[in-house]
């Protein structure tokens, strides 16, 4: 019989549907989901606990300021697993050496239909915004929203632009926008918030590969104007 089953908690703690909370700031989502609170470190904790090859966990999600470690069924949170999660960080050590992928960008005209409003926001010619954002090394933070959809951190603060204030009902499969601090590229086609400032054939997912997401967290990201 599951834990679940028994009305325990993969800790072998009673179960009360709130989540439990670590003093470490961890909680549980869910009966083997562990919410790990990673403030600006969550690539380096992540690195980490990827080259610790910890038995106990069958994946670990990164996401905005926290990581999403899944236990395995008959996993409990073992002295290996605490011991991971509370280790001081050297970002040196753990900086996760990520691919470096180079995608071309058709910027601005129907690809890009945001470009000339953020441009002028941000006190800039077209030509000088698209420089701006070519220029930069981007590092994919987590991946979310759609499957393969890379949140991408590094958006220098002179281009950042909070979300549309109405979402578009359609975006074009591969379009290259921002929304916030972060810069992504829409896999597939679909609703979406973000400021659209140009688009890329690149193919981002693709469920008939052996790897379907082209980008993984902490692979280094570099725009090339078409």
């Amino acid at each position: 019989m599951r834990n679940s089953e028994k009305g325990l908690h993969p800790m072998g703690k009673q179960t009360t549907g709130q989540p439990l909370v670590a003093s470490t700031g961890w909680r549980w989502v869910g009966e083997r989901g562990l919410r790990v609170e990673t403030g600006t470190m969550t690539l380096a904790r992540y690195n980490l606990l990827i080259s610790k090859n910890l038995t106990d966990v069958e994946d670990i999600i990164p996401a905005d300021g926290s990581l999403l470690l899944i236990l395995r069924r008959t996993a409990r949170v073992s002295s290996e697993v605490r011991a991971a999660l509370s280790a001081p960080l050297d970002v040196a050590q753990t900086a996760v050496k990520g691919k470096r992928h180079e995608i071309v960008v058709d910027y601005g005209g129907a690809a890009g239909p945001d470009l000339p409003a953020l441009a002028k926001r941000a006190g800039m010619s077209v030509a000088a915004y698209i420089d701006c954002h070519a220029a930069t090394e981007y590092t994919v933070a987590f991946l979310g929203f759609q499957p393969g959809f890379p949140y991408l951190q590094g958006l220098p603060l002179t281009l950042q632009a909070a979300r549309r204030a109405s979402p578009r009902q359609q975006v074009a499969a591969g379009s290259v926008a921002i929304g916030g601090r972060y810069t992504g590229i829409y896999p597939t086609g679909g609703p979406g918030g973000w400021h659209v400032i140009g688009r890329t054939d690149t193919v981002l997912f693709d469920p008939q590969r052996a790897a379907p997401a082209l980008l993984m967290p902490g692979d280094r990201v570099c725009f090339v104007p078409a």
